[in-house]
């Protein structure tokens, strides 16, 4: 059998399937499963309920080279090669080789109650948005389901041994997720397996950029998982000088599929909004956002709430970061507007922990 580039990349089904043909029992498939999603085992020598000759089947077809807990060959594809914590410590961010010589990163944010991560479903961008060092980058490959669930399993393991665990995950570092649809819902789906890693619906949340055919995919699956929309503008003028998918799903298509996501589900829609000092932080630009957005107030009730943050910055855009006292400004419109808004901290500045500024240095290096 050809290995595969990650044993995370398969379904239950598929293992189940993989198993059979290895003529293995059904109740093999359960005892792997639950080894490598509820243990977090990395290790075929971890599986001491498995006969040893399946067990060397594990490490012929699904180990890699690369040597993990102890020395022993490990299931984990991906190779951490670069880690940077913030000088308060509440941000860890990791850069991962993955196979082709591309890299990945992912990030730990320690918050009072939550451990949170922020993964990547793709090495590189395509959507090229022009404050973003991932699509600054440029589109490099699709991330397998493995390499993502690979990135979250990392985190759990060095969290499991600090008697922590994940409590969110946000899927908004490199790429865009709509964009590599198959393989971030299969991910998601993987860790939500209430026999496997268990982790519920309601603490991922996606990240898009605007791809309104995913949006619309997306809400005729009725999923409890969260979704936000990197918005960054409330007219389409600005927004596709900052975002060119802009010119490709404009405002009007894409709050029209995010107004139907809002009525077919019934769940709040997040938009994000990263300020810019003296581009899109103006009370002009709030009062514009909260007439656009009044579209989601039904019933008594706000179905969207915005984030805003200043930016953080990157080497190839001359932008800046609003100054606190815009941002409250901003804020101040839209709640006027009964539009909810948080400003939200930025979060392990000092190591440049936006997406795509770690990989970016490694391939400047």
């Amino acid at each position: 059998m050809q290995k595969t580039a990650s044993i995370y990349d398969l379904s239950f089904e598929e293992l189940s399937a993989l198993l059979k043909s290895w003529d293995e029992p059904d109740y093999r498939v359960s005892q792997i499963w639950e080894g490598l999603y509820r243990h977090l085992w990395s290790s075929s020598e971890e599986f001491t309920s498995l006969p040893k000759i399946l067990r060397q089947k594990l490490v012929d077809n699904y180990s890699h080279d690369k040597t993990g807990i102890e020395g022993r060959p490990s299931f984990i594809s991906l190779q951490p090669i670069k880690k940077q914590e913030s000088s308060d410590g509440e941000t860890i961010k990791t850069l991962f080789f993955i196979s082709g010589g591309y890299t990945v990163e992912a990030v730990l944010m320690r918050y009072t109650k939550r451990r949170t991560l922020c993964i990547s479903t793709q090495a590189g961008c395509a959507m090229g948005c022009i404050f973003c060092a991932t699509g600054q980058m440029g589109f490099q490959r699709q991330l397998t389901s493995g390499e993502i669930i690979e990135q979250v399993l990392y985190y759990a393991h060095q969290l499991e041994l600090e008697s922590e665990q994940v409590t969110n995950i946000v899927l908004m570092g490199m790429g865009e997720p709509f964009h590599n649809y198959e393989a971030t819902m299969a991910a998601i789906g993987r860790l939500n397996d209430p026999n496997g890693y268990n982790l519920g619906a309601r603490r991922f949340t996606i990240s898009t950029v605007g791809l309104v055919p995913g949006i619309r995919r997306f809400t005729s699956e009725h999923s409890q998982i969260n979704l936000a929309i990197s918005l960054h503008a409330a007219d389409d003028i600005l927004r596709s000088q900052l975002l060119p998918i802009n010119q490709k799903y404009p405002l009007e298509q894409l709050f029209s599929a995010c107004l139907e996501y809002i009525q077919v589900t019934h769940r709040r829609l997040s938009f994000e909004r990263a300020l810019i000092q003296g581009v899109n932080d103006a009370p002009e630009q709030a009062h514009l956002l909260a007439q656009r957005l009044s579209v989601f107030r039904m019933g008594g009730s706000t179905l969207c709430h915005v984030n805003v943050i200043p930016l953080n910055p990157t080497q190839k855009y001359g932008g800046h970061a609003s100054t606190h006292q815009r941002a409250l400004a901003f804020q101040s419109v839209l709640e006027r507007s009964a539009i909810p808004c948080t400003i939200r901290l930025r979060r392990g500045i000092d190591i440049q922990a936006g997406c795509g500024q770690l990989a970016g240095q490694n391939i400047r290096a």
